[in-house]
């Protein structure tokens, strides 16, 4: 079998799976033609890239908006090749905004959508996967419960398996202590307060002020933050700014206060216990109040389909209130952390082992043969 594929990806993470769903894909078809819209992970991994992520992926509405004609481009150049028939199948990784066009224009053509990375339709915007359903063929989810949700609406959905069980082994606890000057006796905070300039600005008050009421009830002797190249944390003081090292700032941690997101998932696979908290614009969060369709915030939560680990959003995220949460995770022999760790052995089981990428090959394969 000789097939012609193309494989999707729009921002920087999408290239990060993107080269592992390629290495999947030339170890399962090494004849194939494989073209991507992706960077430089996808390029490594042996695909010709037809267009560079650089320059399609925005923060922002102004952003976004100055990366419209790029997208237009694009957008006319792959439809083209649809209307020639050029691949028998595409794989979309994710990028919603984008992509969803991207699988009508092929649809309409008669070329096969596999899309990898299912938007989070079932948080928000559930009414939206009818037109999902009827553009793409196949669905594989990362995340257990999406099966029963996007199977609802008629879509073959298959779960794979979370790619974060794929990344590289992070570093040992010694390792990334001994990195960072840690002493390995050390009891660790650790906080992530998002990357984005207005997630950063809303939430580094309360993070820092909950960490500085944790050292001064000796809940920690030392607080390190993930941080970023561009973002503003004023008045650190003591606690350690890490830049572009998150893995380090993890490994390293006793505990963890992350908003919502990857991190929180990230940290159930290191078996770092954790508090939630996040802070929106009040108009954003009155408006999503109304639009949100699940009982909790973090993907933590959400997979285990309980409460394991403590949320505190908008005014209930308080430094107070995060102190408390925190300080009882941050010794590991007590019964908090112990109790949490049980619910985050449960997560990691759930997730799925290795190989999310090989499974998502399978499929690849049975949409070709079919």
């Amino acid at each position: 079998m000789t097939p012609r594929l193309l494989v999707l990806a729009g921002e920087p993470s999408g290239d990060l799976h993107g080269g592992r769903v390629i290495t999947a894909l030339r170890a399962r078809f090494p004849l194939a033609t494989i073209d991507a819209v992706g960077g430089p992970r996808m390029a490594a991994a042996g695909a010709t890239i037809r267009r560079s992520i650089e320059g399609l992926s925005a923060m922002g509405l102004v952003e976004a908006i100055d990366t419209l004609p790029a997208h237009l481009r694009l957008f006319r150049t792959l439809r083209r090749d649809f209307a020639a028939r050029r691949y028998d199948l595409i794989v979309l990784i994710d990028y919603p905004g984008f992509h969803l066009h991207v699988a009508e224009a092929a649809k309409r053509f008669g070329i096969k959508v596999l899309w990898y990375i299912a938007p989070q339709l079932w948080a928000w915007r559930p009414q939206r996967a009818r037109r999902f359903s009827r553009v793409v063929d196949r669905l594989a989810v990362i995340l257990p419960f999406e099966p029963t949700f996007f199977g609802g609406v008629g879509i073959a959905t298959d779960f794979v398996g979370h790619p974060l069980a794929d990344r590289e082994a992070p570093p040992s606890r010694e390792e990334a202590r001994a990195a960072l000057g840690v002493p390995g006796d050390a009891r660790v905070l650790a906080l992530f307060p998002g990357s984005r300039t207005g997630e950063i600005r809303r939430l580094w008050p309360v993070y820092r002020g909950a960490a500085r009421l944790a050292l001064a009830a000796g809940g920690c002797t030392h607080v390190l933050v993930a941080a970023t190249p561009g973002g503003s944390y004023p008045d650190a003081g003591s606690l350690t700014l890490v830049v572009d090292r998150p893995d380090r700032v993890l490994a390293a941690a006793d505990a963890v206060l992350a908003k919502s997101g990857t991190t929180t998932l990230e940290a159930a696979l290191a078996d770092v216990p954790m508090v939630v908290a996040y802070r929106v614009n009040p108009i954003t969060f009155k408006l999503l109040r109304r639009l949100i369709r699940v009982p909790w915030v973090s993907l933590v939560n959400l997979v285990a389909d309980r409460q394991v680990v403590p949320e505190l959003m908008q005014s209930a995220a308080t430094a107070e209130a995060l102190a408390s949460a925190i300080l009882p995770l941050l010794d590991p022999a007590g019964e908090g952390a112990r109790v949490q760790r049980v619910g985050l052995a449960e997560v990691r089981r759930r997730l799925g082992g290795p190989g999310a990428s090989e499974r998502l090959a399978t499929l690849a394969e049975q949409m070709l043969v079919a």
